[in-house]
């Protein structure tokens, strides 16, 4: 759910590297009763670089009890399910950078959208002091 009810949160694409490297990225996944299931931050992953520990940069216990699949209509994308019985996780993996698509953009607009909607709801509601806000019983 985005805005109004909580502020959107976006993570920066990675362009690829000109020079045909990869990025190292780690990602900190919070576990629900012991499973993450999601998507990775990043695309265009190289399922053999993914690699998943209790502990930050490598550290802590080694987990293997994981999956990683691709949704059809975005082979680019990586789902992963992990199962252990810890808070959080880190995922490490190397990317030569983001595939921008459409649904990217399209939560922008509508994050925009929203944002624009709700200041105009306010406006109309509410009393615009100076700068500051007070809304009007």
């Amino acid at each position: 759910m985005g805005y109004p009810q909580q502020i959107d949160e976006f993570t920066d694409k990675l362009n690829k590297k000109s020079n045909g490297g990869s990025y190292v990225i780690e990602e900190k996944l919070l576990l629900t009763d012991g499973v993450y299931s999601g998507l990775l931050a990043h695309d265009n992953i190289n399922n053999q670089s993914i690699t998943v520990y209790t502990g930050s940069h490598y550290s802590g216990v080694e987990l293997r009890n994981f999956s990683v699949s691709f949704p059809d209509e975005a082979p680019w994308r990586r789902l992963i399910k992990i199962f252990a019985e810890v808070p959080e996780v880190y995922v490490t993996y190397e990317t030569p950078g983001d595939t921008v698509e459409a649904d990217d953009i399209n939560v922008l607009q509508w994050g925009l959208t929203a944002a624009q909607r709700e200041l105009e709801r306010y406006k109309a509601t509410g009393c615009i002091d100076g700068g500051s806000f007070r809304r009007e019983v």
